[in-house]
C-alpha cells in the first residue's frame, strides 16, 4: 500500500512500505545532506530529520511509520534558521569534514525549543569524530543566544569572529594542514556540502556492495544489493577484548598494553565511476585520519564500472570498514625508570619502528631541552620488537600512529609535562588541572585561522583521551573483528569529556604556518595516562571527569 508524506515542503507517494525513510530520502529524493554512516545501525546520528519536528534517525525508521507526516532535512529549514546555525557551526569551529553536522544542527533545532536545553546530553544520539564535542555545544550558544552554550569551567561563551571577516582561504590552508589533504571551510559545509564521494553518484549506477565471499555484489538500488548479497547486521560482542601482545618479560616500574583500536571516520568508504572515466575521490571533505589512504572502493569501483559498461556507485557498510579498515598497531611495553630502558614489542606494520624510535627521541629530546628528563643509570633507550598478530590490517597512515606510541612511551621518563615538536611542524603541551579541565599550549607558526586550529586541536584532545580511556574492539584469536558497530568503537560522548582550554603562542614568522595537531593528540595521550596513574592496559576505562 502507498505510504504518502510531506518532505520539505512536497509530497511524496512512497510504493515500497518496507524500505527506510533513510533510503527514501537519498536514493529516492536524491536528498545528499542527509548521511549514511552506520549503514543503517541507527547508532551514529549522521541521518538525523526532524518529523513532525522531532528529531529521529532516519535509517532505523520504516516509512510505513510516517503516513502524513512531515519530515524535514537541512534543506528544508527556514533559510534565515539554516543560515544561523550553518555560521553558528563554522564561527564555532563546530564542523571540519562536515558529515555528521546536518543531522548534528536537525538535533540541536529540536533541544533549542526545550524549555531548558542540554546540547552535551542531545548529543548523545550523535558521533562526530573531528571536533571534540566542545565546538558544537559552543555553537549551540552562538546559534541560540543560550547559556547552555557555555562550556562549564570555561566560564564565558565562545566568541569568535563571523565568517564575513574570515579569510577562508587561510583558513581551509589550516584545515589542509593538520588534516593533510584538502579540505573546505565554511557555513555550506556544516549543511552537508563538503562534497563526499556517494553525493555525487549519478541517479542510474548500479550499486555495489561486498558480497561476502571477496567480490561485488551489484544492484539497481543499495537495499537490493544489500539484500543480493545477504548483508548481516553487525553486533557488538559481549566477549572481553583480549589485549593480543604480551608485556615482554622483565622487572618492569611501568608497563602498557593497547588493543585494537579504529579510526572511527564516519563517511564509510565510497566511490563512484563511469566507463572510461576517473573513480570519484575516496577521502571527500576531509582525509579520514589517514585510514582510507589504502583504500580500494575507488579501484574496484572502476573496475566494475568497465566490466559492466554501466556507471557504479561501490560502497562498503560500517560493518565492513571496522571488519576490514586499518586500524592502529597494538603495543605491549614494560619500562625500566632507573636505567631509563623502554622494551616494546609492536604489530608488524611498515615503518612502524621507524615511527616509534622518531616519537620517543623526540619525547627525550623535550625533556631533555627543559630539564625536564628522570635521572637515571644510563642514556634514554627504547628497544622495539615487531611480532606478528592475528587481526585486522595496522598502518602508520592513521593519526600520529607510531609516533604518539613513541611519545607516549618516552613520557615515562619526563619528571613534568614538557612541550613536543612533531615531525617538521609545531610544539604542543599538554596539563591536567586539579578541576581536571584538559589545558593545551601550541605553537603552530603562522596560525592562518584561529578558530579551524583551536578546532583541530580540540578534535585532537577528544581522540587521545577517547583512545586511552574508552577505545578498544575485540578481535577473536583468529583474527577476526567481533565488534562491528559504531558504539562498539568506544568513542568518548560529550558528556564525557571535561572542558579543553587552548591557547597558541604567535610563532616566528619566518616558520610559516606548522601542523601541530599530532603533537597535542600525542602529549594528550601522555598526560591522561599519567592521570590515570598510568595504569597497565589500555583502555584504562577510568573517567576523565
Amino acid at each position: 500500500m502507498p505510504v504518502t508524506l510531506h518532505v520539505d515542503g512536497r509530497t511524496v507517494e512512497v510504493v515500497d512500505e518496507t524500505t527506510t525513510l533513510l533510503a527514501v530520502l537519498r536514493d529516492q529524493l536524491a536528498i545528499r545532506s542527509v548521511k549514511d554512516g552506520c549503514s543503517p545501525q541507527g547508532q551514529c546520528g549522521c541521518c538525523t530529520v526532524l518529523v513532525d519536528g522531532v528529531a529521529r534517525v532516519a535509517c532505523v525508521t520504516p516509512v510505513r511509520r510516517l503516513s502524513g507526516r512531515q519530515v524535514t532535512t537541512v534543506d528544508g529549514l527556514d533559510p534565515e534558521v539554516a543560515a544561523r546555525w550553518a555560521e553558528a557551526f563554522a564561527a564555532a569551529g563546530a564542523s571540519q569534514c562536515g558529515f555528521c553536522s546536518p543531522g548534528i544542527i536537525l538535533r540541536l533545532v529540536a533541544e533549542a525549543d526545550k524549555p531548558s536545553p542540554n546540547p552535551a546530553q542531545a548529543l548523545l544520539a550523535h558521533l562526530c569524530r573531528c571536533t571534540g564535542w566542545q565546538p558544537i555545544v559552543e555553537a549551540f550558544g552562538l546559534a541560540t543566544g543560550s547559556a547552555a552554550g557555555v562550556v562549564p569551567g570555561d566560564g564565558q561563551p565562545v566568541s569568535l569572529p563571523a565568517t564575513a571577516v574570515r579569510d577562508l582561504e587561510a583558513a581551509a590552508r589550516r584545515a589542509e594542514l593538520e588534516g593533510g589533504v584538502p579540505q573546505q571551510v565554511g557555513p555550506a559545509v556544516a549543511l552537508g556540502r563538503g562534497g563526499f564521494a556517494d553525493d555525487g553518484a549519478p541517479a542510474d549506477a548500479l550499486v555495489a556492495v561486498p558480497d561476502g565471499s571477496g567480490g561485488w555484489m551489484t544492484a539497481a538500488s543499495l537495499a537490493d544489493a544489500r539484500r543480493a548479497a545477504g548483508k548481516v547486521q553487525g553486533r557488538r560482542t559481549t566477549v572481553a577484548p583480549p589485549h593480543p601482545i604480551d608485556v615482554p618479560p622483565g622487572s618492569w616500574d611501568v608497563v602498557l598494553q593497547t588493543s585494537w583500536v579504529d579510526p572511527g571516520y564516519l563517511e564509510t568508504d565510497a566511490s563512484w565511476c563511469v566507463p572510461g572515466g576517473e573513480p570519484a575521490g575516496v577521502l571527500g571533505n576531509g582525509g579520514a585520519f589517514g585510514g582510507k589512504l589504502a583504500s580500494p572502493v575507488a579501484e574496484e569501483a572502476r573496475k566494475l564500472a568497465a566490466s559492466t559498461g554501466r556507471p557504479v556507485r561501490l560502497l562498503w557498510s560500517r560493518e565492513d570498514v571496522v571488519a576490514n579498515g586499518p586500524k592502529r598497531p597494538p603495543i605491549a611495553a614494560g619500562v625500566d625508570l632507573p636505567a631509563r630502558r623502554v622494551v616494546a614489542r609492536v604489530a608488524r606494520t611498515a615503518a612502524v619502528a621507524e615511527r616509534m624510535q622518531a616519537g620517543f627521541a623526540a619525547a627525550i629530546e623535550a625533556a631533555v631541552a627543559v630539564g625536564a628528563l628522570r635521572p637515571g643509570t644510563g642514556p634514554p633507550e627504547l628497544v622495539l620488537e615487531e611480532v606478528d598478530v592475528a587481526g585486522p590490517p595496522t598502518s602508520v597512515a592513521l593519526r600520529a600512529a607510531g609516533w604518539a606510541e613513541g611519545v607516549v612511551l618516552g613520557s615515562t621518563l619526563w619528571e613534568r609535562a614538557v612541550p613536543v615538536r612533531q615531525p617538521a611542524g609545531g610544539t604542543a603541551t599538554c596539563t591536567i588541572g586539579p578541576d581536571g579541565a584538559i589545558a593545551v599550549e601550541v605553537d603552530a607558526g603562522e596560525v592562518l585561522d584561529e578558530v579551524v586550529l583551536r578546532s583541530y586541536c580540540i578534535g585532537a584532545v577528544h581522540m587521545a583521551a577517547s583512545w586511552v580511556s574508552a577505545e578498544c574492539l575485540t578481535v577473536s584469536a583468529e583474527g577476526t573483528v567481533q565488534d562491528l558497530t559504531v558504539r562498539s568503537l568506544g568513542v568518548l560522548r560529550a558528556v564525557d569529556l571535561p572542558p579543553v582550554r587552548w591557547s597558541a603562542h604567535p610563532g616566528a614568522p619566518e616558520a610559516g604556518p606548522l601542523a601541530v595537531s599530532d603533537a597535542v593528540f600525542a602529549v594528550t595521550a601522555a598526560a591522561v595516562w599519567a592521570g590515570h596513574d598510568r595504569a597497565p592496559s589500555w583502555p584504562t576505562r577510568r573517567p576523565l571527569r
